[in-house]
């Protein structure tokens, strides 16, 4: 099952599925948002099928027209922003058969002369998935802010007026919620684009914390279940209406040196991210980038991220926010 938020033309939230064809969205009656039937669902042990079930459906609703009218929402979001966290995983992927080789070439070197980033990568691929029933390696881990720091689909990415760089980075997304005895639950799955700056963090990797803290977007569907082993989708970048830079999507545990209970596990076991009642939206990393291509994305070009699992692409377009010069601090 595909699940949408979106709102009406009056402005009304709602929650959907999508209809088999993706042509339409179909409401749940009275359901104005996603976290509530799932909270109901994480406290009760059951499933998030069966607290759907009890709202009933209204009629469908075409699709096209809601996306064109920019009235998507994220899948999953919280009442209290604060309260929905955003973090994510890197260095979990393989990449295609090319980076794959020449990342076993680098890695067959001289360990004193292994860079951090590496040392970490070949962790993951030696302990990443782990048998069932024991901890592997602790990937690199990040923070990006709290809901606040999200934008829909097919609304802007703002880039800092002191970005050195804003670029894609198309990945799945693990979204949850807190239950009130503070188990963490799945609800689904998402595409997302973390975005980052890219040249800040080459700059020097101290810097990643800074380069993470930026706007990131997922959706518009959420995918429930559990997660295809083999995804295989498309990264676009348009320009004007014209592609610049296209590669393929890989994820998905066939090709990730991380299984995703194992990222599950170095998220949630710290308590302070078990709170009840909070919402997550946890990255999982990415093999592809536009920028190791050497493309620099300017204002106005859209990032295009698309799988067939997850029905209708993520689109958003790159905006650079105005220059809000020295920021200063009033005592008081």
């Amino acid at each position: 099952m595909r699940l949408v938020q979106f709102k009406q033309e009056g402005g009304r939230r709602r929650v959907a599925k999508v209809s088999d064809d993706g042509q339409s969205l179909i409401p749940f009656k009275g359901l104005e948002r996603l976290y509530e039937p799932a909270l109901k669902a994480a406290d009760a042990g059951a499933s998030l099928a069966s607290a759907l079930e009890e709202y009933g459906l209204d009629d469908p609703v075409a699709y096209e027209p809601v996306a064109q009218s920019g009235r998507l929402l994220v899948p999953l979001d919280h009442p209290d922003e604060a309260h929905l966290l955003l973090t994510g995983t890197g260095l979990t992927h393989l990449g295609s058969a090319q980076s794959r080789n020449a990342m076993h070439v680098k890695l067959s070197g001289d360990e004193n002369r292994l860079t951090d980033s590496m040392r970490i990568f070949k962790e993951g691929l030696e302990g990443g998935k782990p048998a069932p029933g024991e901890i592997g390696f602790q990937p690199e881990w990040f923070y990006k802010g709290d809901g606040s720091n999200l934008v829909a689909p097919g609304q802007p990415l703002v880039s800092p007026s002191w970005a050195l760089d804003g670029g894609e980075e198309a990945e799945i997304v693990g979204l949850y919620v807190i239950s009130s005895k503070g188990e963490p639950c799945r609800v689904g799955f998402a595409l997302g684009n973390e975005f980052s700056d890219h040249v800040m963090e080459k700059g020097n990797y101290l810097n990643l914390s800074h380069s993470k803290m930026r706007n990131s977007s997922f959706g518009p569907e959420l995918l429930t279940g559990d997660l295809p082993r083999d995804i295989r989708g498309r990264v676009r970048i348009l320009r004007r209406g014209e592609e610049i830079w296209s590669g393929d999507l890989l994820s998905g545990e066939a090709n990730m040196s991380h299984a995703i209970a194992n990222l599950e596990h170095h998220q949630f076991k710290y308590g302070v991210f078990r709170r009840p009642g909070d919402a997550y939206c946890h990255f999982f990393g990415t093999g592809l980038l536009s920028f190791s291509d050497g493309i620099s994305a300017q204002e106005g070009d859209v990032f295009e991220i698309s799988a067939p699992e997850f029905g209708r692409p993520l689109a958003n377009a790159l905006e650079i926010a105005p220059d809000e010069g020295l920021m200063t601090v009033r005592v008081l």
